[in-house]
């Protein structure tokens, strides 16, 4: 009896080598799906960011994020407060930061300017009451005269087009190291950019990031050199961070 066992293919030990090729080709098949997709996923995410600034996750596409900022610039009441009730009491407070810009020699009555995220365009009207005529506006919806329409992640302009840009939208870029990109593109070398953003609190639901100090600012602004930062109080917005583009290297 012992010999013919011996001489048997035992099918109890053969079992558990059947059930393992079709899990093991499962979890192959499963993984290099997984892969795929992560591919195929758009990335929000700069690897290079620094731990001050955070991206805000929950955005499925760039269509989706568009889509989410035009519910807050294309809602009826909140354009009518802007045109109506707000306009003079913000040009009012954009006319003194101006000003006050004037006054440091980082903007001139002969700079060419832009704001970016101008929305109705109270600052372009607040720089041409300060004597900067030369001033125009850009927004996901365009506000004419004062406004044309562009994305700030891509602006629809020429490499040294201005003297000066000034944004208060900042934490509304979901991709911050191309919104800045785009602005040393377009400012000219010498140039002056000057930010409003938040660092002592978080901005509201509309806002795609959160920055918690100057420092990924500076980190982002690589052609340029940080002039300056102070406080201000600028519509639930706390410091002003100003650069200047660096002048292009003589060649030899």
């Amino acid at each position: 009896m012992q010999n013919v066992h011996a001489g048997m293919k035992n099918p109890i030990l053969k079992l558990p080598l059947l059930l393992l090729k079709p899990f093991f080709l499962s979890l192959f098949l499963s993984l290099a799906v997984l892969f795929f997709l992560a591919l195929q996923t758009p990335r929000h995410r700069n690897p290079k960011l620094s731990p001050g600034l955070r991206i805000r996750p929950g955005y499925s596409s760039y269509d989706s994020y568009i889509q989410h900022q035009l519910n807050k610039t294309l809602n009826p009441k909140l354009r009518k407060i802007w045109t109506t009730r707000d306009w003079d009491r913000k040009v009012l407070v954009f006319s003194q930061f101006f000003r006050g810009l004037k006054e440091r020699k980082l903007l001139f009555n002969d700079s060419k300017a832009l704001c970016i995220g101008a929305r109705v365009g109270q600052e372009v009207e607040a720089l041409r009451r300060v004597g900067v005529g030369d001033s125009v506006g850009m927004d996901l919806v365009p506000y004419p005269p004062l406004v044309l329409k562009g994305d700030f992640h891509s602006q629809p302009f020429d490499d040294e087009t201005f003297d000066f840009e000034f944004s208060n939208v900042f934490d509304h870029a979901l991709h911050p190291w191309k919104f800045v990109r785009e602005i040393e593109r377009t400012l000219r070398a010498g140039g002056i950019c000057v930010l409003h953003v938040a660092l002592s609190r978080r901005a509201d639901k509309y806002s795609a990031n959160d920055l918690y100090s100057v420092a990924p600012l500076v980190e982002l602004f690589r052609k340029s050199d940080l002039v300056g930062v102070r406080n201000v109080d600028g519509f639930g917005l706390d410091t002003e961070v100003v650069f200047r583009k660096k002048e292009k290297e003589k060649k030899n």
